[in-house]
C-alpha cells in the first residue's frame, strides 16, 4: 500500500489565519475536565499524524529508510521511496506534512499553556500539571524538528500575526529554549502519573527528554544527571527482563507513551511494519542491518521476524507484534522506555571519561538481551560499542539510528553508499510552500 493513502488535509500553522478551533474559545479552559480533554486531544493529533505516529508517514518509517535500517519497496513519488533513495525535494508531500503538522500540535499545546494560564477556575495543581504537559509537548516536537531541518522557528504563542512572519532562530537559541522548557516543566509536573497507563507525561517523562536534549547539546554531566534521575525513580520504573513483554502497555520499562484511539486498537507501528509475504509493499529491515547483531543476541530473535518465500528471505520490525485490533488493546506507541536512559547515561559517562560507569550502563542491556559483558578497554572502543548496541536496541524508534550517526559523524561513513546520498542530506529540506509564505524562514538548506 502506498504511504500517499495516508495523507491527510492540514493548514498550514505557522503562516495561517487565526485558527479556527475550540482551543481558542475561553470555554475549554473553564474547568479541568475540558482542558484535560484539549490537552489529550493533542496526544491523539501527535499519535496520528506528524512526527510520532506509528503509520508509515512517522518517523519511526521515514527515518528508518532514510539511514540503513530499512529497505522501501515502494515506487512514485510521495513514498517511502524518495527517503529510501535519498532524493528530497523541497515539494516533498511528506515534509510538508510532518512540517505542517507538527507546528499544529505546536500551536495548540500553546493554546492549553495560555489558555490554562489565564483561567480563573482551574485548581493550581490542575493548572500545573496542564502547562507542564503543554510546554512538554512543545519542547519535543521543536526538538525533533531542529533535529531534522537545523535553524527552525520555536514558536511559543498562538498570536497569528507574529507567528505568520517569525524567523528561523539558530540552533544554540533553539536548544536554550527547549531546555529552558523542559526545566519548567519538571518543576510543574507531578512524579507520580495521572493516568495509570502512562499515556500523560510525569516530572521523569520531562527529565528523560531533558537527558536526551543535554546530551545531543553535548551537556554530558547534565544528562547523566537527568537519566539518573529517572533510572533513580523505583516507584515508578521497574527493569522488563522480558523481551516479549517491554512493548506491551502494561510494561513496567514505558516511561510515556501513547494511548490507542479506540479500545482494541493497537499500536500503529504493528499494522506499517508487520507482513506475511513477500515482497514487502511497504519497507523491510535491511540485510545489512539484520547482520549487524552479535551470535545469540536475543533481540535478532524475538524483536525480528523472518519472512521467507522460496529462497528470498526478508525481515521486518516485530518489536509490536498486533496488527489488528484485539478484544482489549495489548500495546501503545512507546516514546520514552528505560533502556534509553541507560544509553544515555553510558554515553554521557563514557564522554567525561567514566568508564567504569559507563561500561556498567552499557552492560544492563547487553545482559537483558543475553548477552557477555562488552570487552571494550578504552574511550574510543567504548563509543563504538554504545553506538552498535544503541543501533540494535532502538531500531524502528522514531529515527534513533539516523540521530546517532549524525551526532557521531558518522552519516556520510555509513550512509555514503547509499543511492543518491549527499552530505549536505544530513538535514531535510524546508518546504517550499512555506518559503514561499514566509520569506523569514529563508535560506532554504544546502542542497535542495
Amino acid at each position: 500500500m502506498s504511504c500517499c493513502l495516508f495523507l491527510i488535509s492540514c493548514d498550514d500553522f505557522v503562516t495561517i489565519d487565526q485558527p479556527n478551533s475550540q482551543l481558542t474559545t475561553d470555554a475549554v479552559f473553564e474547568n479541568a475536565t475540558t482542558a484535560t480533554a484539549a490537552m489529550v486531544d493533542v496526544y491523539s493529533q501527535m499519535r496520528e499524524n506528524g512526527l510520532f505516529t506509528g503509520k508509515s508517514f512517522g518517523l519511526s518509517c521515514l527515518l528508518g529508510t532514510y539511514a540503513d535500517e530499512m529497505v522501501s519497496y515502494e515506487n512514485g513519488a510521495y513514498t517511502t521511496a524518495d527517503f529510501y533513495n535519498n532524493s528530497l525535494l523541497a515539494s516533498d508531500a511528506f515534509v510538508s506534512l510532518l512540517w505542517t503538522s507538527s507546528y499544529n500540535q505546536i500551536y495548540a499545546a500553546n493554546a492549553v499553556f495560555e489558555g490554562v494560564g489565564t483561567s480563573s477556575s482551574i485548581a493550581i495543581s490542575d493548572k500545573n500539571q496542564l502547562q507542564g504537559e503543554a510546554l512538554f509537548a512543545r519542547a519535543i516536537t521543536h526538538f525533533y524538528l531542529l533535529n531534522l531541518f537545523g535553524d527552525i522557528p520555536y514558536v511559543a504563542t498562538t498570536d497569528y500575526v507574529y507567528n505568520s512572519t517569525i524567523p528561523r532562530m539558530s540552533t544554540e537559541v533553539v536548544y536554550q529554549k527547549i531546555i529552558a522548557d523542559l526545566e519548567m516543566v519538571i518543576q510543574l509536573l507531578a512524579v507520580n502519573y495521572t493516568s495509570a497507563d502512562r499515556t500523560r507525561p510525569n516530572k521523569a517523562t520531562a527529565q528523560a527528554l531533558l537527558a536526551r536534549v543535554f546530551l545531543y547539546h553535548g551537556d554530558y554531566a547534565e544528562s547523566a544527571n537527568m537519566a539518573s534521575a529517572v533510572l533513580n525513580d523505583t516507584s515508578n520504573y521497574i527493569w522488563e527482563d522480558n523481551l516479549d513483554a517491554v512493548f506491551l502497555k502494561e510494561s513496567t520499562s514505558t516511561i510515556w507513551q501513547f494511548a490507542a484511539g479506540s479500545e482494541g486498537a493497537n499500536a500503529y507501528e504493528g499494522s506499517t511494519f508487520i507482513f506475511f509475504s513477500g515482497p514487502p509493499q511497504l519497507v523491510s529491515l535491511s540485510d545489512g542491518f539484520v547482520s549487524a547483531f552479535e551470535p545469540n543476541d536475543l533481540r535478532k530473535s524475538h524483536w525480528i521476524k523472518t519472512v521467507t518465500e522460496g529462497s528470498t528471505v526478508w525481515y521486518h520490525p516485530y518489536k509490536y507484534k498486533q496488527d489488528l485490533a484485539t478484544g482489549s488493546s495489548m500495546e501503545y506507541s512507546i516514546i520514552f522506555r528505560v533502556a534509553e536512559q541507560y544509553l544515555i547515561r553510558s554515553e554521557a559517562r563514557a564522554r567525561q571519561g567514566e568508564i567504569i560507569g559507563a561500561r556498567e550502563d552499557l552492560n544492563k542491556i547487553r545482559h537483558a538481551a543475553g548477552l557477555s559483558d562488552t570487552d571494550t578497554t578504552t574511550l574510543a572502543t567504548l563509543l563504538e560499542a554504545i553506538l552498535q548496541e544503541r543501533k540494535v536496541e532502538l531500531f524502528a524508534e522514531h529515527g534513533h539510528r539516523f540521530f546517532d550517526l549524525k551526532r557521531f559523524g558518522k552519516l556520510n561513513d555509513v550512509l555514503g553508499l547509499k543511492p543518491g546520498w549527499n552530505a549536505g542530506d544530513q538535514l531535510w529540506p524546508l518546504p517550499q510552500a512555506e518559503l514561499l509564505v514566509n520569506p523569514f524562514l529563508k535560506p532554504q538548506n544546502p542542497g535542495y
